[in-house]
């Protein structure tokens, strides 16, 4: 059992180094505003796949780990994320904008 919950927690690392990759492809200037769009949305679509690989991982936890993932302010980042992204293309914005910190740091 702990070897398939080390193996889940790979999963959900390497899905959210998909996710970063992805969020730093479509930040590089795109010619076409309509395909910029367009790949945002599909990082939008990405992000929220992400919740069943993290549902499992999460449900794979040693209860009485000395150290335990932060499930909840790893969905909490994701989110903030997610929702940026959103905002960016229901409005976007020529100025900068505040965004709150995320967690990144998902041990306790």
């Amino acid at each position: 059992m702990h070897g398939q919950s080390h193996e889940y927690m790979h999963a959900s690392w390497r899905a959210v180094i998909v996710v970063a990759g992805l969020l730093l492809c479509a930040s590089q200037a795109l010619a076409d505003p309509d395909a910029e769009r367009e790949a945002l949305a599909r990082l939008i679509h990405e992000i929220e796949a992400l919740e069943p690989v993290i549902a499992t991982a999460e449900s794979q936890t040693t209860p009485d780990a000395r150290i335990r993932f932060r499930y909840d302010w790893l969905r909490q980042d994701l989110e903030r994320i997610r929702a940026g992204i959103q905002e960016h293309i229901d409005a976007p914005r020529n100025e900068p904008r505040k965004v709150p910190p995320l967690w990144a740091d998902y041990r306790q």
